[in-house]
């Protein structure tokens, strides 16, 4: 599978490249564009001021560049958190992705969205001040109203970004819940 992995508001930090190493032991052809050309932050706030900078006009033109050359192919759009919410953007606007997983985060759907079927896979803490519960249910009602086939898996007291080691939200065994079962749906498309 071809895999295009959009990193966290953190910037490319080496959970990214981790991840990304984890995806073609499985035999994947991955991607990771640095949309914030080389920035990284540890500070939450500083991340999000330097994202804020950038704008989400911005940050989506660098991400629809970086997949661009590749979406031919049939992208498998994934990402953490505001990279996940960039993934999702980008799928529900290609008619070839071969499929989305997101991990830690969503987005708003355009009204006009629309996708055959699209296999969507989501990875979110529980609870998740990012993605509370009434958002989330929303959403997934939106997203299977696009035509997306679903699948929601939560992870009870893990925090927010819990796949990354370096940072406090970590939490080693829904990490590799996670990893396992977003292996076995990549396998599967």
């Amino acid at each position: 599978m071809n895999i295009m992995l959009f990193h966290s508001v953190y910037g490319p930090r080496p959970a990214v490249r981790t991840a990304a190493d984890r995806l073609r032991a499985a035999g994947h052809e991955v991607w990771t564009p640095d949309l914030f050309e080389g920035h990284t932050f540890d500070d939450m706030e500083e991340a999000k001021a330097f994202n804020d900078g950038i704008g989400k006009d911005e940050l989506l033109r660098r991400a629809v560049l970086a997949a661009a050359p590749y979406s031919e192919r049939g992208l498998v759009y994934a990402g953490f958190s505001l990279g996940a919410a960039v993934a999702q953007t980008l799928a529900l606007g290609d008619d070839k992705a071969r499929g989305l997983l997101l991990l830690h985060g969503t987005s708003d759907i355009a009204e006009n969205a629309s996708v055959d079927e699209l296999p969507v896979q989501l990875h979110v803490a529980e609870p998740d001040p990012f993605e509370p519960d009434d958002w989330l249910s929303a959403w997934y009602l939106r997203m299977r109203r696009t035509g997306a086939d679903v699948e929601v898996h939560r992870y009870r007291g893990a925090g927010h970004l819990y796949t990354d080691p370096e940072l406090p939200d970590y939490d080693e065994e829904a990490a590799e819940a996670t990893w396992k079962v977003a292996l076995g749906f990549l396998g599967s498309l």
